[in-house]
């Protein structure tokens, strides 16, 4: 579906430069990524965290709004790296609010994008993890 909603003011995020790996807290899966080949599918902005979970690493995430910043259901705490991610703007900062166990390191993943400058560690809260699988 894409990872821009047609009613919030669309803004342009660089995606990565160099290859990094994310890997989800508690769970065995380390997905590698590798610039060149991203976006991997239509899944939230073009190298989101969704879009990695998704596609380069077969992570089964809910994001009901199809990766539009319209829900909340693909939160997720970014627990190492968060400095390498694009930052939140005003219209994610306002869905992040409707999301259950809400963190400062707390994220969208449809519209967070990392740079490749940090490895990542991402945890997907408890309310939602019955969706990861490996």
């Amino acid at each position: 579906m894409g990872g821009i909603n047609p009613y919030h003011k669309a803004t342009s995020i660089p995606t990565a430069t160099r290859p990094f790996t994310v890997r989800l807290a508690g769970h065995p899966t380390t997905i590698e990524v590798r610039p060149e080949q991203l976006p991997f599918g239509r899944d939230g902005r073009p190298g989101s965290l969704l879009d990695i979970l998704l596609n380069g690493g077969r992570v089964a995430i809910d994001h009901a709004c199809g990766g539009v910043n319209a829900c909340s259901t693909c939160h997720v705490v970014v627990k190492e790296g968060l400095e390498s991610c694009s930052t939140a703007d005003e219209a994610e900062e306002d869905m992040l609010d409707t999301a259950p166990g809400l963190t400062p390191q707390s994220r969208l993943a449809c519209q967070c994008v990392p740079d490749g400058s940090r490895d990542l560690v991402v945890e997907i809260p408890s309310w939602n993890r019955n969706a990861v699988k490996e």
